[in-house]
């Protein structure tokens, strides 16, 4: 659920919505949610000063509740 979420709010801002995709990853200090966006888009997904990763880092954490979730930006040209 939290990364239907998360792909739904960063598809909304980007300029290349279908080269975003969000993958849940289970770590052993928990969830971690990795966004992936087109090279062009990483400037907007982040936002001057972080303030777009840092808003879409609290409305995740709000989903995710007691458990939270990390969230990790990455454009689609660096390796997996």
């Amino acid at each position: 659920m939290l990364a239907e979420a998360l792909e739904h709010l960063v598809r909304g801002i980007v300029d290349n919505p279908d080269d975003v995709s969000v993958r849940d990853k289970e770590l052993r200090r928990g969830s971690v949610l990795e966004v992936r966006v087109h090279p062009d888009d990483l400037g907007k997904v982040i936002g001057r000063g972080g303030r777009t990763a840092s808003a879409f880092r609290t409305v995740i954490g709000a989903l995710a509740g007691r458990g939270g979730a990390r969230v990790d930006f990455v454009d689609v040209d660096r390796r997996r």
